[in-house]
Order: structure tokens, then C-alpha cells, then sequence
């Protein structure tokens, strides 16, 4: 399949893969309910629940999927400098499209990209700005009661970013300093709970991405930065002096990462899924995986949370 990619308000990258992607309005309308003929003098008009959407319905009528990306997840979901989405989270959306494409039968599917945020990430896809989120987002119990899963994609684990004059080797070392957060995400919630738990004292900053949480400890408005291991390296490797930072400390919490889609859309979910194990059986996904984790600037080994997830794919939420 052929496609062009576009982001949404953004100009076209003329070397981008694909066919040219034409604007999709995304929003939804709902209107409210006519009140009960014997409520219309008295009571005032209900506002309807959210009408469902059909995703496979809307694809098929639109021809368009929506994809939600990251700015700065590095090396899962970030722009380039001429606003055009890479990362291993897009290349495996973009297999998931090719898959739509086929199952459907359609001549052609445009892929166009949004822009989401860690905090918007969620509401996007429940107003259905965004079909399928490609990010880099964790599984966890309190999601799963809002969306739904595709099978793991990767497995990290939270740690400290810091810098090495900073002397942090511990949680504990981070009593009564200040530190930061990227706003919804799993570790601004460990980090107040710990906070609270272990009585630390401690000045949590809020930001509204991993660039500007990153920026925070740089500038030295923060001591660390808590957030999923890999994400701090691929930050650190963009950096203008990596030398300076250090990912330290011990594991605080398992993070399953998967692509978010909306609930109740089980053959949607289907179609999604076995095109991931395709990925995962053809061993295409090691070959991926190798493009953005063993390179010059990052080398992450494969871990065994992860060979396990390739070998039988699961939707396990995050511990603890």
C-alpha cells in the first residue's frame, strides 16, 4: 500500500512514504434528546451520552485513519524538525494500516497523523480525534476502564534521571528536593503515591511533556525526572550534553507499552492484533525493534518482559 502521510495543519514532507493525506474533520457532533412529550413544558433538554463510534464503519466511509503521535517520546513517537512523526510506535501503526487496508479490501487508506499529548492522549480517542493512539503508552487497570489495549509492544520500567552532580542514586535521596513529572502519565501518580507513602517531602513539578520535564532538571529547576526507563535514554541521547545525565535507581514499577484503541470495537481489536502477531511470528518485529533500540545513540537490549510478550502476546496492565 502506498500511502502519503500527513500531520494534521502541517505541510506536506515531500521524501514521506505514501499517498498525500486529505484533511479529516474529526469532530462529532451530539445532539441532545428530545424531552418526554410530557417533560417539554417543565423540564430543560437532557444532554445524550457520547454517540458511539464505529471505527471499521467510519474507515470505510472516510477512507481515512487517524493516528495519534507523540511530539518527544523518543524513540517511540516524535516530530522531526519538519514536523513529520517517526518511532517504533509509528512504524507498527503503520503496519496495523496496511492490515486495515487489506481486511477491508480497500483501493487505498490515508493515514493522517495527530498530535496528542500525555495528558489529551485519552480524551482524543474518546471523541474520536484519533482512532489508534501510537505512542508511548502504558497499560495499566485504570486505563482499561476507559479504553482498550492492543497486545504489548514493549516493556519498560521506571527509573531517575538525573544528573551526575546531583548525586541520586535512590528514591530516598530525592527527600525534600523538588522534582518532575510529565502530566498524566504512570509516574506522576507512583510519584505522588510514594510521595505521600514513604513521607518524602518532596516538590513535585508538573510539565506537560517529556521535553519539557527533561528541561526542567537541565536548567536545574528539578533534581530528577521519574519516568520509563527507555524514554529517559532516547531523551538523553538528543541531549546537548548527554555526558552530563544518568538514568539511575532501581525499578519502580513494571510498564507494559501498547497501542490504545477504544473499547467495545471487538473486530476493530482483531484485526489490529493479528496484525501484530504477523509482526511477532515472522520476526519482522526484532528487525524493528533493532532499527530504533540498537543504534550509535541508544542500545537497549531486548528484555525478557518483552521476549516473553513477542512470544505469547498478552494485554497484562502494569505493576504495581
Amino acid at each position: 500500500m502506498t500511502r502519503r502521510h500527513r500531520i494534521a495543519g502541517s505541510p506536506v514532507n515531500p521524501g514521506a512514504r505514501g499517498v498525500l493525506v486529505a484533511a479529516f474533520a474529526a469532530a462529532i457532533a451530539c445532539a441532545a434528546p428530545p424531552a418526554a412529550a410530557q417533560d417539554k413544558a417543565s423540564a430543560a433538554p437532557r444532554a445524550a451520552a457520547p454517540e458511539r463510534i464505529d471505527t471499521l464503519r467510519r474507515i470505510r466511509d472516510t477512507g481515512v485513519l487517524l493516528l495519534g503521535v507523540r511530539e518527544t517520546s523518543v524513540p517511540f513517537s516524535y516530530l522531526d524538525a519538519q514536523k513529520q512523526p517517526h518511532g517504533y510506535s509509528v512504524d507498527l501503526c503503520l503496519r496495523v494500516a496496511d492490515a486495515i487496508r487489506a481486511e477491508m479490501k480497500l483501493p487505498r487508506l490515508e493515514v493522517k497523523f495527530v498530535p496528542v499529548s500525555s495528558s489529551n492522549r485519552i480524551p482524543a480517542l474518546l471523541a474520536g480525534r484519533i482512532d489508534l493512539e501510537c505512542g508511548s503508552t502504558t497499560n495499566t487497570r485504570d486505563r482499561q476502564q476507559q479504553v482498550a489495549f492492543a497486545y504489548t509492544t514493549f516493556v519498560a520500567g521506571i527509573k531517575m534521571l538525573a544528573k551526575k552532580s546531583a548525586d541520586v542514586d535512590s528514591i530516598e535521596d530525592l527527600r525534600g528536593k523538588t522534582v518532575v513529572v510529565t502530566k498524566g502519565t504512570t509516574s506522576e501518580k507512583l510519584m505522588r503515591t510514594l510521595n505521600d507513602e514513604r513521607v518524602l517531602r518532596m516538590t513535585i513539578l508538573e510539565s506537560p511533556d517529556h521535553g519539557a520535564s527533561f528541561k526542567a532538571v537541565d536548567e536545574g529547576r528539578a533534581v530528577a525526572f521519574p519516568m520509563d526507563d527507555v524514554l529517559l535514554y532516547g531523551l538523553i541521547s538528543k541531549a546537548r550534553r548527554p555526558d552530563d545525565f544518568a538514568v539511575v535507581g532501581r525499578y519502580l514499577s513494571v510498564e507494559p507499552y501498547a497501542i490504545m484503541l477504544r473499547r467495545d470495537e471487538p473486530q476493530f481489536e482483531k484485526i489490529v492484533n493479528r496484525a501484530l502477531i504477523d509482526l511477532f511470528q515472522s520476526g519482522e518485529i526484532r528487525r524493528i525493534y533493532a532499527k530504533w533500540f540498537n543504534t550509535k545513540d541508544l542500545n537497549v537490549p531486548l528484555n525478557q518482559h518483552l521476549r516473553e510478550a513477542f512470544q505469547a502476546p498478552n494485554t497484562h496492565p502494569a505493576w504495581p
